[in-house]
């Protein structure tokens, strides 16, 4: 995909003395990492564009949109880790996985980050917010079924919402490693959803210092709701 950003390109969703969490567009990693030979990265881009350096609290994923939070100084950013790593940040996001879910569920099961690590507790609440069913045979069914889920991961693991819903055998539109490659290539070849449907939509917690309750919320890239409107599914203000 190609990335077509400038440094003024992200929208500021929330800012005080010690944080500043913006929206993250689709397609676009956080950092430099070892693997990939992207020259351009959300934590360059957003230093350019604030004139101060940042530290990354948390990490989204290359095709993941939503909420993204860095600290102004190492101190700040550790206290808000701290708060990630204690399961202190309650975070919702969306997904559209593949099939009809139940209206409500709990996915409890344990994940490695790689085959050689160690398994370790994972836990994910969902609400189905909406559901759609559509006349193309993709696999062996006559027609095809997705669902536009609310999720709420309670633990942090490494892919944690993909590897969940892909355990279900309900893997989220358009991942790649963990999802449906038929339906991930019919949708985009014929419909043209051509990105993961995985948006981070709201991150709360205590201020470290303030000790104010922060809510900061994230609407879906252009993109998405292209996606939920060309599969009929709708969030509404759910």
């Amino acid at each position: 995909m190609n990335i077509k950003l400038t440094p003024a390109s992200f929208h500021i969703l929330y800012e005080d003395a010690e944080f500043i969490a913006i929206h993250k567009p689709s397609g676009i990693l956080v950092h430099r990492t070892r693997i990939s030979e992207d020259t351009i990265f959300v934590l360059q881009l957003l230093r350019n564009q604030v004139g101060y350096h940042l530290f990354p609290v948390h990490r989204l994923d290359r095709m993941t949109s939503g909420v993204l939070i860095f600290g102004k100084t190492k101190e700040a950013a550790g206290s808000l880790s701290e708060l990630f790593r204690e399961h202190q940040i309650e975070k919702t996001y969306l997904a559209v996985v593949r099939g009809h879910l139940p209206a409500t569920g709990t996915i409890d099961y344990a994940l490695a980050r790689s085959p050689d690590h160690q398994k370790q507790p994972a836990l994910t609440d969902y609400q189905t917010l909406d559901q759609t069913e559509i006349p193309h045979a993709i696999s062996r069914y006559p027609t095809s079924r997705y669902s536009l889920v609310k999720v709420i991961p309670k633990t942090g693991r490494f892919h944690q919402i993909r590897k969940h819903f892909a355990h279900l055998r309900h893997p989220v539109i358009g991942d790649r490693p963990h999802g449906d490659c038929k339906h991930n290539k019919y949708l985009r070849e014929k419909l043209g959803i051509s990105t993961m449907l995985l948006h981070a939509q709201s991150f709360s917690f205590i201020h470290p210092h303030t000790q104010k309750r922060i809510f900061i919320r994230s609407n879906p890239d252009n993109h998405f709701v292209k996606a939920l409107n060309i599969l009929n599914l709708g969030f509404k203000n759910k």
